[in-house]
């Protein structure tokens, strides 16, 4: 079954989770926290190779998805990262977003590979969360969800030499003629419903040949498959239009030949500029007709020659114009998608942060902020209170009162709705007080303690406030290519979350 356009559904892996767990040995009860880091998720990728020639197995199973990164364990031990998902697609598979129709990549040569759906990052440990304030940290990062997306996958032939003609007109049995190929051939139109392929041993080189089935009038506006057959077409070198001269009293090959380079110019214009041959087939059964068409086609600016698939007649002098005009003509260029698609993690989340007023009240919109929500374990309170704590210097909490939004309305961040309550002590005195009287002067803002707002706070482990603030740094991401990025060359776990952990070494 030959298959050349199919939808796959892809799914990276979500990335590990971080774990909570603290050094338990002898003589130190209350050890150091020592959780590790989660596994990045595996990412599903296109990859081209000789050895498929058509899509069907994607057509049987359309959906892929690549395995989950491992929770980190205790002792600082980082999670296995997920395996990749490899999809190995014929040589001139074409990858675009089946929603917007965006190109994502061509693969034309073997090895040709791009990024359908990249994986999640691994959590981090509560290890990673510890500072000269916060000592011991009782919380860690859930994996990062992974990238979902719908793509169509297209194939067009990368061949040296397409015969184009009408159903019926003998490109089948040309093709079992030149080469090994033994398509399906019968006295009636459109037996041919696939390109078949066959390989024209020439010297010095060998070429490609295609036998694209039987085109009619509207086929470029995709009458009769039109469009899935001129695709094949797209990418050969040379093109030879196969013209029937046995059936003079139906047909004139000089107006089916009118006819097949209008269907090609209403296309794509450009395949008129590639280095083209007639082929006036079956003339064992009527050569009256090809000397009688033959000079108005020279004439037109044609290069002729005379067949008969059947008899072998003019076929070996055809073979070796092709190889002539191939050897002499560039390979077609594959289509250029655009620049990769950023991967939207700016270095400040303020850089893309907006806020959308709902029907029920606010919406925070901003992918680094998204993650953030998403890899926050929110039945864990000292995880939620350094989430808050993000979004605060995230200038989240300011862009919402910018936006009118008051204590205890409904604010959605990351599909997750929150009650908006601003935590601004830690702002300066006037920006505090301009802002408590934005909202609506709620006094409660204001600490009784330092009222002007500018004394630090106490911290049990450091009383003179002179530790370090600083949040750890968040670690590097993982050496994904963008999504769309095309590389020169080239089991689902469940999805529970690590819990805390407490490990015992004498």
């Amino acid at each position: 079954m030959f298959v050349d356009e199919v939808t796959v559904h892809a799914a990276g892996g979500r990335g590990g989770s971080g774990v909570t767990s603290f050094l338990r040995q002898a003589y130190e009860p209350k050890g150091p926290p020592d959780g590790g880091d989660g596994g990045h998720g595996g990412s599903v990728r296109a990859r081209a190779t000789e050895n498929v020639r058509s899509l069907v197995d994607y057509h049987h199973r359309p959906h892929r998805r690549a395995e989950r990164g491992r929770h980190g364990q205790g002792d600082r031990k980082r999670g296995a990262d997920g395996e990749d998902v490899v999809l190995a697609v014929p040589v001139g598979t074409v990858v675009r977003d089946r929603d917007d129709g965006a190109l994502l990549g061509d693969l034309v040569r073997p090895g040709d590979e791009v990024v359908i759906a990249r994986g999640g990052r691994g959590g981090r440990g509560n290890a990673a969360f510890r500072t000269q304030r916060r000592r011991s940290p009782g919380f860690h990062e859930l994996g990062e969800p992974a990238e979902e997306r719908s793509v169509v996958l297209e194939l067009k032939l990368v061949v040296d030499v397409a015969l184009v003609g009408y159903p019926n007109a003998g490109k089948s049995s040309l093709i079992a003629r030149l080469s090994a190929a033994k398509p399906k051939i019968a006295d009636y139109p459109f037996t041919t419903l696939v390109p078949n392929l066959g390989v024209v041993r020439t010297d010095p080189v060998d070429i490609v040949v295609a036998d694209v089935p039987g085109l009619i009038p509207g086929a470029s506006d995709g009458r009769g498959l039109g469009h899935d057959f001129l695709r094949h077409v797209e990418r050969a070198r040379v093109l030879v239009h196969v013209l029937d001269c046995a059936s003079w009293e139906q047909r004139d090959p000089r107006e089916d030949l009118a006819a097949l380079t209008g269907e090609l110019r209403a296309y794509r214009s450009e395949l008129l500029d590639r280095p083209a041959l007639v082929a006036l087939n079956k003339v064992d059964a009527d050569p009256e007709t090809a000397e009688i068409v033959r000079p108005d086609l020279e004439e037109a600016g044609w290069e002729v020659l005379e067949i008969s698939a059947v008899t072998g007649q003019g076929t070996e002098q055809l073979a070796r114009r092709m190889a002539e005009l191939v050897a002499a003509s560039p390979s077609q260029e594959a289509e250029v998608a655009p620049e990769p698609r950023p991967v939207l993690r700016p270095t400040s989340a303020r850089d893309d942060l907006e806020v959308e007023t709902t029907k029920d009240g606010f919406r925070v919109v901003s992918p680094r902020v998204d993650r953030w929500v998403a890899m926050t374990d929110l039945d864990n309170e000292e995880a939620v209170a350094h989430l808050q704590q993000r979004l605060a210097r995230a200038g989240v909490e300011r862009a919402l009162v910018a936006a009118g939004a008051r204590a205890g309305d409904p604010v959605e961040i990351g599909g997750i709705e929150f009650d908006f309550s601003p935590e601004l002590a830690d702002l300066p005195a006037d920006e505090r007080a301009a802002l408590a009287a934005e909202l609506d002067g709620d006094a409660s803002l204001e600490d009784p303690d330092d009222p002007d707002g500018d004394a630090s706070p106490d911290d049990p482990d450091d009383p003179g406030g002179d530790a370090s603030l600083e949040e750890p740094e968040e670690p590097e991401e993982p050496d994904y290519p963008d999504v769309g990025e095309e590389l020169e060359f080239g089991a689902v776990t469940d999805d529970g979350d690590s819990g805390a952990a407490g490990r015992g070494r004498a």
